[in-house]
């Protein structure tokens, strides 16, 4: 496919006229070999692949931007849709390519692309078709950025950064899911929305699978600093823990709501996963709820396993897991979401991975 780029070359032969237009100043230094270039690369130019690129562009988190796609058409039509708008954006060189070697050299490897679940299949059968696209998405991305770090968006995305991690033979704090980040946003929309403050001033976490099976993590919500149930228990106020359970019935069925409203999910994951990018790539060492190696923390065993926990994100990717205090009813149900993925892994054609 014919690439758009950012170039100084024009007239006969790609004469180079950049340097036309400028003097050096008199005994000037050459540039400074430590400068920093950030490159990402988004594999898929879906809805939810152009959302997040849109927003790093926007969020000025990258020098480069490298989109994948196995589309042809739809790929160079996103690329110079993008490009189209770079005198309204920080200078960002987008490029695109069916050709992996176009990531080379990425800070950072963002995999949206995956099979839609067709009506009446299997979640199984889903997770089966998406471990063969990824046979043919991460070995390349390893091969050409082996120093990067895989963030992978791709649902279910929990068994799918497992399959990543194996795929790539890189160290598992460089191999992380967007997990539950977005949940614990939605979760927060909702408490703030209960109790009418903004959603910042609450912190919050659903953690384990993202899906069904996922833990909100009552007793460590704070607003203001407060702990909500613990002061509600103090004030002896009550309340009913199955209200609790539908609020976070209401963060897992929100994102099928608004597929059925608008057919598919795309700006609140962008955001999202560009709020992880930052987190990564500027060192910003955050606690970001996301899917991580999970084997050996909070009595998880059984086997490898990744689901969202509170992790701090850092250059290095996963730096560390928060050490929330669980209450034994919230450190069970997540073993129990840890056993749902595993059962999940077990049945998957992974021997060659």
């Amino acid at each position: 496919m014919k690439k758009a780029e950012s170039s100084s070359t024009l007239g006969p032969g790609g004469l180079d006229i950049s340097k036309a237009f400028f003097k050096p100043i008199l005994n000037s230094a050459p540039p400074s070999p430590t400068k920093r270039h950030t490159k990402i690369s988004v594999i898929g130019a879906g809805n939810v692949g152009m959302a997040i690129a849109q927003t790093i562009l926007t969020q000025d988190l990258a020098d480069e931007l490298a989109l994948v796609d196995a589309q042809p058409d739809k790929l160079r039509g996103e690329m110079l849709d993008l490009q189209h708008a770079a005198a309204f954006l920080p200078r960002t060189k987008i490029h695109a390519s069916l050709d992996y070697s176009i990531t080379a050299g990425s800070d950072l490897c963002i995999v949206t692309a995956g099979a839609r679940q067709i009506p009446g299949e299997s979640r199984l059968n889903l997770i089966q078709r998406n471990l063969v696209l990824f046979k043919n998405i991460i070995p390349p991305l390893a091969k050409y950025s082996p120093d990067s770090i895989l963030l992978i968006v791709s649902n279910p995305v929990d068994a799918l950064t497992y399959v990543a991690w194996k795929l790539s033979g890189f160290h598992p704090n460089r191999v992380i899911g967007s997990g539950t980040n977005l949940d614990s946003s939605r979760f927060r929309f909702l408490l703030a929305d209960h109790l009418d403050v903004n959603a910042q001033d609450v912190q919050a976490y659903i953690v384990g699978e993202h899906g069904d099976s996922s833990v909100a993590l009552w007793s460590s919500i704070t607003v203001g600093g407060v702990p909500v149930l613990s002061y509600l228990d103090r004030q002896k106020i009550a309340y009913e823990k199955e209200t609790l359970e539908n609020i976070r019935k209401e963060v897992v069925e929100s994102a099928y709501e608004v597929i059925d409203l608008k057919g598919y999910t795309s700006w609140a994951i962008g955001y999202s996963v560009a709020n992880l990018a930052r987190s990564l790539l500027r060192d910003q060492r955050r606690i970001h709820p996301v899917s991580v190696l999970a084997t050996g923390l909070f009595g998880i065993d059984g086997g490898h396993v990744f689901l969202s926990l509170p992790a701090q994100l850092g250059r290095t990717g996963v730096m560390g897991v928060a050490n929330v205090e669980l209450t034994d009813y919230e450190a069970r149900q997540l073993r129990n979401s840890a056993t749902t993925i595993l059962e999940v892994q077990s049945q998957l054609d992974i021997e060659d991975l």
